[in-house]
């Protein structure tokens, strides 16, 4: 299969055991924390059911082979395959389901740089195209995750998030997990400070938005991974036709399959 190239980075699709443990050993060390996923800490792994399912993505440094970014991809064609998902775990999505089309799940996003080149991120997405394209899917969903299990901490993002870019009535998420900071409800609807707002999110979250995403009105608190999510859904079609160009020019002329 060939790989994607931009700068100093590729990206392809793993191909071996070895691939998807490098990934999970990044996840490990991103999730759990530096102590975990160390070069022979098999058991502390971050692995689940849904793994031998997905495309795992690797982003990696071309010069050292260091792997950068990693991601998952899994397609779903029937509602009862979008229920059982790992998004559908912790948020009830049957309305959401139940629309038309091919969907996908990316999960476990994970960027392991300590000052993020814009580089990785445009090859992320890039990939990301050529892989909805060539899977034929109308709809991303994904949980955008937060550091940590305090709510305070993203107030701003969470205002912004309440204000601007909650999904639409008829589709929005019911709460299923055990705890929730439904922060559609317990903000008050004012003007948000764009800037802070955007500066408390994480890159994944900001990009998906960018395009046009949409989030739940709640976050899960995620004790296991320490993390607070929210459910994100990207429609493919309305991704601005600038930005959609941009991706799939870099994404199509640079490799023939991904």
């Amino acid at each position: 299969m060939d790989q994607l190239q931009h700068g100093r980075y590729r990206a392809r699709i793993a191909s071996a055991a070895t691939d998807i443990e490098a990934t999970q050993r990044l996840r490990s060390r991103l999730f759990r924390g530096p102590s975990a996923g160390g070069q022979n800490d098999k058991v502390a792994l971050d692995r689940d059911r849904f793994d031998p399912l997905c495309d795992h993505m690797m982003i990696e440094d071309i010069a050292s082979g260091r792997l950068v970014c990693c991601y998952r991809l899994l397609r779903f064609d029937t509602a009862s395959a979008v229920l059982e998902s790992y998004a559908g775990q912790f948020y009830g999505i049957n309305r959401l389901a139940h629309q038309p089309g091919p969907m996908a799940e990316m999960g476990r996003f994970c960027l392991d740089m300590g000052q993020p080149d814009p580089d990785v991120m445009r090859l992320a997405w890039a990939a990301m195209a050529a892989w909805v394209d060539g899977a034929g899917v109308k709809r991303l969903l994904g949980c955008a995750s937060f550091s940590g299990c305090v709510p305070v901490t993203y107030l701003p993002a969470f205002a912004l998030l309440r204000a601007r870019h909650l999904g639409p009535d008829s589709l929005l998420p019911d709460v299923k997990a055990d705890e929730v900071f439904a922060f559609g409800a317990a903000l008050p609807n004012q003007v948000p400070d764009q800037v802070a707002g955007l500066r408390a999110m994480p890159p994944l979250l900001r990009s998906y938005l960018a395009m046009g995403g949409w989030v739940s009105d709640h976050a899960v608190i995620d004790r296991d991974l320490n993390t607070l999510h929210v459910l994100v859904v990207l429609e493919i079609d309305a991704i601005p036709s600038a930005r959609a160009a941009a991706l799939r020019a870099l994404a199509h002329t640079k490799a023939a399959a991904i």
